[in-house]
């Protein structure tokens, strides 16, 4: 069995070669700090907790499990101790204002180290990880008084976050939710309800929990409009900001699922629960919004870890596992067979890994360097980061998962029937993968907010903001004949992208249901033409490189992107198909002809 190494080259490659990372962070106000030096520190230090503490915990948590215990949840063996070196060196506060104790670095840094955390055991990082999403919302919604109770532990870590949306009977469609708060003599509110899939609820790492928590007040407009956003801690704050008294919130069970399974997804009871208003009454959906927005991009690299996690896998496994002549002649004539890297279908599973798993980092680590511009400057600048991050998160989040879970098949598939055997760590990796398509909405979600919200009631203009920067990439390359197998297909995929978009929004004018008919075909057709820019651009960068003692790993990045071009981009021919071929074929039938 293969350990987890972080792919600090490819990093680096990414951070710095391809989107300028020392010059990003120079804009910044933390700039002067964030020096190649510091940052590469940062990787390699946390490379070193991701290899050697966590990622040996990733098979005992899918062993162990979590255990309910008395409403009580206890981790997998290592987890508590892990979680409690990882706050002693001061990790979870890396990206957070030095005002409430953190240390003030980008928040791309941040995203960089959930990669690693993630790749090397999804489970345990969720614990850490849906911490940063309930400090966001505290600090952008919060009053002075929950930033002073709740901040400074969040940022330390020695308190977690979670968020707590879905109940029983709605999932996405939130405007159904029945928890209710009502408001007492003190100024705070009692929460009474139940909230389902809630991962990291319970646990017993941090000493406490923070729930950020929708629910409903009396006489409030029915749907979406009347939900409003309360914080709920496990532990009540006392007059010194440690933990007091124990609140009316508890878990009721955990769920049995198919994967991630070191992480509790409880059933959380919320009864009479004191709890404290976030941001305007009736307006919690958008403060929300804070929250999930960070949460999308989250799952967007869990995409990424497993779609990485399962290449190293399945390459160390092909270079190694002896079967069959490569139909060119011998490969190994001194073994009694070759290794099966050599047969091109296994090339093709392992390139496919290769190219979503590094693809992905790329698109990924863009969307954070918006997200740092969004936060730290004003006007134009500012506006335009918020527009491609519109529009991006959902394709990140949707197109990086389906891949992922398409990876770590692949990973499986090349270990043959190895592959079904717990030992090698593949088939939990897939049943890890499964969930990211359903987190945070699925894609079908994800789709519509593409392609409903972002792209045509914006009249095509947050696509416009990203099509013009293809379009200026290609542009600026229509000459350079070494980057035409690149940049000519780009191009045209590019002109069709925004042709393709108008022809919906023709259809949907007659029938609305066509939005929902092409979404999903269009999310995936944006996907592979974003990643499509991504590689395009590796491919230059790297043949810019002549000469170097790392050679291999520049010729490798063009080989890379030839083979995306050729042999995954094509798949947007059969997306533009099934794309116009309209709604009626999925509608046309009645409901008792299924």
């Amino acid at each position: 069995m293969s350990d987890y190494k972080a792919p600090l080259r490819d990093i680096q490659f990414v951070l710095y070669e391809l989107l300028g990372y020392e010059a990003h962070c120079a804009k910044l106000p933390s700039g002067e700090e964030s020096s190649p030096e510091l940052v590469n520190a940062v990787l390699e230090e946390g490379a070193k907790f991701c290899e050697k503490v966590i990622a040996p915990l990733n098979a005992i948590g899918d062993e162990q499990g979590c255990k309910w215990v008395d409403g009580e949840v206890v981790t997998p063996v290592g987890f508590k101790a892990a979680y409690t070196q990882f706050v002693e060196a001061g990790w979870p506060s890396m990206c957070h204002s030095v005002e409430h104790g953190g240390q003030g670095l980008p928040e791309s840094l941040g995203t960089v180290l959930n990669e690693l955390t993630g790749t090397a055991n999804w489970s345990w990082s969720m614990y850490q990880g849906l911490s940063h999403g309930a400090m966001k919302t505290l600090e952008l919604h919060g009053t002075e008084e929950q930033k002073q109770a709740y901040l400074t532990k969040l940022v330390e870590g020695v308190w977690t976050g979670t968020m707590c949306l879905t109940e029983a009977h709605c999932g996405t469609d939130l405007g159904l939710l029945k928890t209710k708060a009502e408001s007492l003599s003190d100024g705070s509110y009692s929460i009474t309800g139940s909230k389902i899939f809630i991962s990291a609820g319970e646990h017993d790492l941090a000493e406490n929990i923070i729930h950020i928590v929708l629910a409903r007040l009396p006489n409030a407009p029915a749907g979406t409009k009347g939900i409003s956003l309360f914080v709920v801690p496990k532990y009540l704050p006392d007059s010194e900001g440690n933990i007091g008294e124990r609140n009316q919130v508890s878990c009721g069970s955990l769920e049995h699922k198919m994967g991630i399974h070191g992480n509790a997804t409880c059933v959380l009871n919320f009864d009479s629960a004191k709890g404290f208003l976030v941001g305007p009454p009736n307006r919690g959906l958008n403060c929300m919004f804070t929250f999930m927005n960070t949460a999308r991009l989250g799952t967007a690299t869990q995409g990424l870890a497993h779609a990485e996690l399962g290449y190293q896998k399945s390459l160390v496994y092909t270079r190694e596992r002896l079967q069959m002549r490569a139909l060119s002649g011998a490969k190994n004539p001194d073994g009694p067979a070759d290794p099966i890297i050599v047969h091109p279908d296994v090339r093709r599973m392992l390139l496919t890994q290769k190219a979503f798993a590094e693809g992905g980092r790329m698109l990924i680590y863009y969307a954070s360097q918006l997200v740092d511009i969004e936060q730290h400057t004003e006007g134009d600048q500012k506006s335009e980061a918020e527009d491609l991050l519109a529009l991006l998160t959902p394709i990140a989040k949707a197109f990086l998962t389906e891949t992922g879970f398409e990876s770590a098949n692949l990973a499986m598939q090349c270990f043959g029937g190895h592959g079904y055997i717990r030992e090698w760590g593949v088939e939990q990796n897939v049943r890890d993968a499964r969930i990211a398509m359903l987190y945070e909405g699925t894609t079908g979600i994800q789709a519509l907010d593409l392609l409903g919200r972002k792209v045509l009631m914006s009249e095509g203009e947050l696509l416009k903001r990203f099509t013009k920067i293809i379009h200026k990439y290609c542009q600026a390359n229509e000459n350079n004949d070494v980057m035409a197998e690149f940049v000519q297909p780009l191009a045209e995929l590019n002109k069709e992208w925004g042709e393709l978009t108008m022809h919906v929004g023709m259809a949907a004018m007659s029938d609305p249901e066509e939005v929902g008919a092409a979404a999903v075909d269009y999310l995936m057709y944006s996907g592979y033409i974003t990643l499509a820019y991504f590689w395009a651009r590796a491919a230059e960068e790297a043949l810019s490189i002549t000469g170097s003692e790392e050679q291999a790993f520049y010729d490798s990045k063009v080989k890379t992107a030839r083979f995306y071009f050729e042999r995954l981009l094509p798949r947007t021919r059969t997306l533009v198909v099934t794309i116009k071929s309209g709604a009626g074929n999925l509608m046309s039938l009645e409901e008792d002809e299924f």
